[in-house]
């Protein structure tokens, strides 16, 4: 068994970790196996970071020949029972099970499972559409931040070179993999800011500023737009745009604008319960029978769900999962809510900040 240490001393660290938890109670992981299946495969490296007091260092654990794989797998778990935060990419789908069945193998008991684990792949892949990347493999978020590397090995193309090093003790091989892992590992810690955009949906946001404005669309006709100018959680590494469904966001640093289409006109409110009203075609709204009992019964009918409602006459603005209530629509089948700007939210700074996160939610998702 071999154990690496080297102190990453020009890392580029452009994220608060103490935002997750102290320093000193973080650990970041990645392992080199030579397949997926535990049960069939070696696990022939274990590499980790730590701060230790000054930045972040390094240490590989390697299995020079497999048979050292209970070796470097139990001293690796004695030396760090200490830390309370386990960051990982990916991890929760490979290294972290892995681990756990080869300690199952071995009869070790699994220190990870006291820690609290930050899965960075879990974190953004939800939102990977609002990223506009093609995928949120580790390199790929290393390319979208600017990140460099050297290693442009894939895990499986080091199977060999493991086998290589193996048989033959060969160094330039031994080079390729330390490499490989530690770059992972460094790549892990620098991408960590990618995290600052999960927040944007994860932390709760501060709309500062809301206006209304109006504009002309292309075929000049006037429109409404609500804009929302949003504090967000932790400063972008980059700046990004989105645009979906008529909204708009644009965040870069520490602040946002959200812009939302209004609907300036007259719609529909449906009452649940349709067979407690009647419906009155002269009118052309729902009235609860214990008020339409005294309209003439010439003039009202038994309400349906299509024509239970009352017609209002406002200002709206757009919602997607009744986040919202009361809710309004254009007619029954539509699939299209809108919730009333009334004086009480216009004033409302919460509210704002509510909705700029239910909007953004939503948006997020989409193409």
């Amino acid at each position: 068994m071999n154990i690496i240490t080297k102190q990453f001393k020009d890392l580029d660290l452009k994220y608060d970790l103490s935002h997750i938890a102290p320093l000193e109670d973080i650990l970041f992981i990645d392992i080199e196996t030579t397949g997926f299946s535990a049960a069939a495969t070696v696990l022939y490296m274990i590499g980790c970071a730590y701060y230790d007091g000054i930045t972040f260092s390094c240490k590989q654990f390697f299995a020079e020949k497999p048979e050292e794989e209970p070796e470097i797998l139990k001293t690796f778990l004695d030396s760090v029972r200490k830390y309370k935060v386990l960051i990982h990419f990916n991890g929760n789908n490979f290294d972290i099970p892995y681990i756990q069945e080869k300690c199952k193998k071995y009869g070790f008991p699994c220190s990870l499972y006291s820690m609290v684990g930050i899965d960075l792949y879990k974190r953004i892949s939800p939102y990977k559409n609002f990223l506009k990347v093609p995928n949120c493999k580790q390199k790929t978020i290393e390319q979208y931040l600017g990140i460099d590397r050297k290693d442009d090995l894939s895990g499986g193309e080091l199977v060999g070179v493991y086998q290589e090093y193996v048989t033959h003790f060969d160094v330039d091989a031994l080079t390729k993999l330390l490499i490989h892992n530690e770059e992972d590992i460094r790549g892990m810690i620098e991408i960590t800011p990618i995290l600052a955009y999960s927040e944007i949906f994860r932390e709760k946001l501060t709309v500062t500023k809301v206006s209304m404005d109006k504009y002309s669309d292309h075929e000049g006709n006037e429109k409404a737009e609500l804009v929302m100018k949003i504090k967000l959680p932790t400063s972008l590494p980059q700046p990004i745009t989105h645009m979906a469904i008529g909204c708009y966001f644009k965040g870069e640093g520490s602040e946002g604008i959200l812009k939302v289409p209004v609907y300036v006109g007259e719609l529909k409110y449906f009452y649940a319960n349709y067979k407690d009203y009647y419906y009155l075609p002269t009118e052309d709204e729902a009235l609860h029978k214990s008020v339409a009992s005294f309209v003439d019964k010439d003039h009202r009918v038994q309400a349906q769900a299509s024509n239970c409602y009352t017609r209002v006459e406002s200002v709206f603005v757009p919602e997607w999962d009744l986040s919202f209530t009361p809710f309004y629509k254009t007619d029954y089948l539509s699939k299209d809510l809108y919730i009333e700007m009334t004086d009480e939210r216009k004033k409302n700074r919460e509210f704002f900040s509510e909705y700029a996160s239910h909007v953004l939610g939503f948006i997020s998702t989409l193409n």
